[in-house]
C-alpha cells in the first residue's frame, strides 16, 4: 500500500461511515477503482475503529452516563428503573445478532462478499428500504419511548451491514424509521449499538490487517495508523452534521446518491473496466 492510497482510504472511511451509504461498500469501490486491488475486510475493520474513536468522544457524556447507571443497576435494583440503564442492556442484547453471523460467516464476509456484482446491487437494492422507511415511518417516537423488541430489531438490521453495500447506519436507520423512531432517534441508537460490534471486529482484526500472504493492499504500521487517524477526524465531523442534518431534512439525497454509484459500478463491471474480484 502507498501513502496515497491508505490516505485516500483513511478520508473515504470517515466520510462515509456514519452516511447511510455504506462505507465497506466505497471502501471496496474506491480500492477497486483506483487502485486495482481489494484493501481487504481488515483495513476497513481497522480503520473504523477510528470512527469509532469519534463516536465514544462525540457521545462521551451518554456513555459514561449509560455505563454507570448500569454498573449500579447490577447490584442497585432501584437504578433498574432507570432509562439509562435499560438502554445499557438493549446495546448489549442489540449486539448479539451482529456478533454471531459474524462469526458464523467470517470467511464468507471476507471474500465472496467483497464481490463488486454483490456490493452495487446491494447499494440499489438497499436504497429502497431505505426511501421506504423514510416515507412509511411515522417518526412519532423518541429514545424515550425506546424498548427491548426494538433493540432487537434493530440489531438484525445491523448485522445485515455485514454485507459490504448495506450501510450500518442506513440499515438500523431504516429498521428505527419503520419501528415509528425519529430520523435522529434511530441514527443515535445505531450509533451507540455499533460501539461493541466495530471494536470487537477492528481488535480482532489488527493481526490480519498486515498478513501479505493474501496478496492485495498491505499498509505498513504507520500507513495504518495515519488512515485510521484520517477516519477519526472525518468521522467526528461526519457525526455532527448528519444529526444536525436529519433534524430537518430527508434520507431521500441518499437513496438517490445510491443508485447513482451502485448504476456506475455495474456500469464499470459490464464493459470490463473493474474486476469484481
Amino acid at each position: 500500500m502507498t501513502w496515497t492510497e491508505a490516505i485516500v482510504l483513511g478520508i473515504v472511511q470517515g466520510l462515509t461511515e456514519f452516511l447511510p451509504i455504506s462505507s465497506s461498500g466505497h471502501m471496496r469501490i474506491t480500492s477497486a477503482i483506483f487502485f486495482g486491488q481489494d484493501a481487504g475486510a481488515s483495513f476497513t475493520a481497522v480503520t473504523q475503529l477510528g470512527t469509532e474513536a469519534a463516536v465514544l468522544l462525540y457521545f462521551a457524556k451518554d456513555i459514561w452516563r449509560i455505563s454507570k447507571t448500569w454498573v449500579v443497576g447490577l447490584w442497585d435494583k432501584s437504578a433498574r428503573k432507570e432509562h439509562d440503564y435499560k438502554m445499557a442492556w438493549y446495546v448489549i442484547i442489540g449486539s448479539i445478532p451482529i456478533g454471531v453471523i459474524g462469526f458464523a460467516f467470517k470467511d464468507q464476509i471476507r471474500t465472496a462478499a467483497r464481490n463488486l456484482w454483490l456490493v452495487s446491487i446491494v447499494l440499489i437494492v438497499f436504497s429502497f428500504v431505505l426511501a421506504f422507511a423514510e416515507y412509511f415511518g411515522r417518526q412519532a417516537r423518541t429514545l424515550e419511548r425506546f424498548k427491548m423488541p426494538d433493540a432487537v430489531t434493530m440489531g438484525f438490521a445491523q448485522a445485515l451491514a455485514l454485507i459490504p453495500g448495506v450501510s450500518r447506519s442506513g440499515g438500523t436507520a431504516s429498521a428505527g424509521l419503520f419501528l415509528g423512531l425519529t430520523r435522529e432517534a434511530a441514527l443515535r441508537f445505531s450509533f451507540l449499538l455499533a460501539i461493541p460490534a466495530v471494536v470487537m471486529s477492528g481488535v480482532f482484526s489488527l493481526p490480519d490487517v498486515f498478513d501479505k500472504s493474501g496478496g492485495g493492499l498491505v499498509p505498513s504500521g504507520a500507513q495504518m495508523i495515519v488512515a485510521t487517524i484520517i477516519a477519526f477526524g472525518l468521522g467526528y465531523a461526519s457525526i455532527a452534521w448528519l444529526l444536525k442534518y436529519v433534524s430537518a431534512h430527508t434520507f431521500y439525497p441518499f437513496v438517490l446518491y445510491r443508485v447513482a454509484v451502485g448504476g456506475i459500478v455495474l456500469a464499470l463491471l459490464m464493459n470490463g473496466t473493474i474486476a469484481a474480484t
